[in-house]
């Protein structure tokens, strides 16, 4: 007799036809597999990086380094999760590049800070599959998630990431 395994179905987080190698600002917001806390802790609400933490925040810088057309803009790495503002910049003087998507710039991301985390010595340590985005369209949005990243270590006690508020 064989077992029939039901289909799972991945919730669609993308904007539908959206090009995600435009020209724009991109919030993004990348968990720890099963939240575990790995890159450090909050102490009277600063976030404290360990080493961990700070190679995710070598990595994130990594990609401005590595890739041109990439600027970031706020970010903050958090215990078990890490947020950011990446901006794919328009061609400059005409120049024909290929411009990764979003979601191939993340996963560089991933697998270098894993890859690098791994050496480390936390070899079990592993990122969520995919990644929360939103497209930034307008200044006011902006400002808000500029404030929301700068502001999330004071609000680690009612962070739905925070393992304790599970």
């Amino acid at each position: 007799m064989t077992a029939v395994i039901p289909e799972t179905k991945r919730k669609i987080i993308r904007l539908q036809k959206y090009d995600y190698s435009q020209p724009g600002y991109y919030f993004v917001t990348i968990c720890v597999q099963d939240r575990i806390c790995c890159f450090g802790e909050i102490i009277k609400g600063e976030m404290v990086k360990n080493n961990f933490g700070n190679i995710v925040e070598q990595q994130w810088l990594w990609l401005k380094e590595n890739f041109p057309y990439v600027d970031l803009d706020e970010f903050i790495v958090m215990p078990n999760h890490f947020h950011g503002i990446l901006i794919i910049k328009p061609k400059r003087n005409g120049l024909d590049r290929s411009l990764l998507p979003l979601f191939n710039l993340i996963g560089a991301f991933k697998t270098t800070s894993s890859k690098l985390i791994h050496q480390t010595g936390l070899t079990d340590f592993s990122w969520q599959k995919s990644f929360y985005d939103h497209v930034i369209r307008q200044d006011e949005s902006l400002d808000k998630i500029r404030e929301y990243i700068r502001n999330n270590p004071k609000q680690w006690e009612l962070d739905e990431e925070n393992p304790k508020n599970v």
